[in-house]
């Protein structure tokens, strides 16, 4: 679950992580009064930034920068509601809903700071670079010096490493910035973060340290432990059906494609979207029902396909195990039922109640086209589609 730039710094500032002052606006005149309260606490200027769910925001006109309370409003204006187009959005963009405006720094140093979940490894490594405000990537290539990466674990960061990042960023003997270090690493494992990124990390021209930016992923799968950030899973995205489907449990995807998939199991539907990519065609979904579905479930993930516009036919690939095959029929056939919809539809029932599941579709009357093999199933969806 990623988080806002204003959440990620609300929770940076509660562990004690410095964060420059800023109000969230939802529209224009929040924004201006917003700008006009940090005005009167004395800032040089004003930051107005779109809150997203992607990075690349400055280069896509997301981050302006506002000398009066009056260009903050208009600034807000032309942003809230507006849906921004980054490198990370794709063509279709993010909406924007919600404003971040900050004052506007004084701006000494930029580095870049981050605890990431290393798959490599196996564990959570921190990573430092002397450049900050451009993406890691570009800063490894172009100088692979420029980057510290070290391993750490869920305890006390070691004296010998704090030294040799802070001598990495220019700041030997920095007590603030070392504590910074230590309070984000207890925060990556007391909140189960899968990334903690600063970029940029500020050094002012008073001598203070800053997280100008910040970026935070929480493992969704540790939310259950995670009471004051589960309610904020509720609104994490503008696709009304992926929102439905994470009420109901359900995980689901929206893709590009016009063949509307359920599967149960992650590992099977990956083969079966790569599948329908090989026989020519785009998956329209992501959707794994998972072993323990109830039919209500099933009915429900099957009403989210058949009702996207953009589904020309839908596939329905199941390996009878934990999950039965009646079961999931049942749930196929009251969706069509309650949609009434007319979309060609794929069965592949194989395994556990697996001739239950085809006398339910049988009686109901249902229109199926059915397949044994997968890759059968995946051609049979791609020719219904066109």
């Amino acid at each position: 679950m990623r988080l806002f730039e204003h959440e990620a710094k609300a929770l940076l500032a509660k562990a004690g992580v410095a964060v420059p002052r800023g109000v969230v606006a939802t529209t224009p005149q929040e924004a201006r009064a917003a700008a006009e309260t940090l005005g009167g606490q004395g800032a040089r200027g004003f930051v107005v930034k779109a809150q997203v769910l992607a990075g690349g925001r400055g280069k896509a006109g997301g981050v302006r920068l506002c000398d009066t309370p009056e260009a903050v409003e208009q600034a807000a204006n032309a942003l809230l509601g507006a849906r921004l187009i980054t490198a990370q959005t794709g063509p279709e963009g993010e909406a924007v809903h919600a404003m971040l405006v900050e004052e506007q720094l004084a701006i000494a140093r930029e580095h870049y700071l981050a605890f990431t979940l290393d798959r490599r490894c196996g564990q959570v490594a921190l990573v430092a670079a002397r450049t900050g405000g451009v993406e890691i990537e570009a800063i490894a290539r172009r100088d692979p010096k420029a980057v510290l990466h070290a391993p750490v674990q869920d305890a006390p960061l070691d004296a010998a490493l704090v030294a040799r990042v802070l001598g990495h960023l220019g700041a030997a003997d920095d007590a603030a910035l070392g504590e910074m270090l230590e309070a984000m690493r207890a925060l990556v494992w007391a909140r189960d973060l899968l990334l903690l990124e600063i970029n940029p990390l500020v050094r002012t021209e008073d001598g203070r340290w800053l997280a100008a930016d910040a970026k935070i992923v929480v493992d969704d799968n540790a939310l259950f432990r995670q009471p004051e950030l589960a309610p904020l899973a509720e609104n994490r995205t503008d696709d009304a059906r992926e929102a439905e489907a994470r009420r109901l449990g359900l995980s689901y995807v929206r893709l590009a494609g016009t063949i509307g998939c359920m599967v149960n199991g992650a590992g099977l539907a990956m083969a079966t979207m790569d599948l329908i990519k090989l026989h020519g065609a785009e998956p329209a979904n992501f959707l794994d029902v998972g072993g323990g579905v109830r039919e209500e479930a099933v009915a429900a993930g099957m009403r989210l396909l058949l009702s996207d516009p953009h589904v020309r036919a839908v596939l329905v690939n199941i390996f009878g195990g934990i999950v039965r095959c009646d079961l999931i029929a049942r749930g196929v056939v009251r969706a069509v039922a309650d949609t009434g919809a007319r979309l060609p539809i794929v069965l592949r029932l194989v395994g556990t109640n697996e001739e239950e599941g085809r006398r339910i579709v049988a009686e109901a009357g249902i229109p199926v086209r059915w397949a044994r093999e997968l890759n059968e199933a995946a051609r049979l969806a791609v020719e219904a589609a066109r």
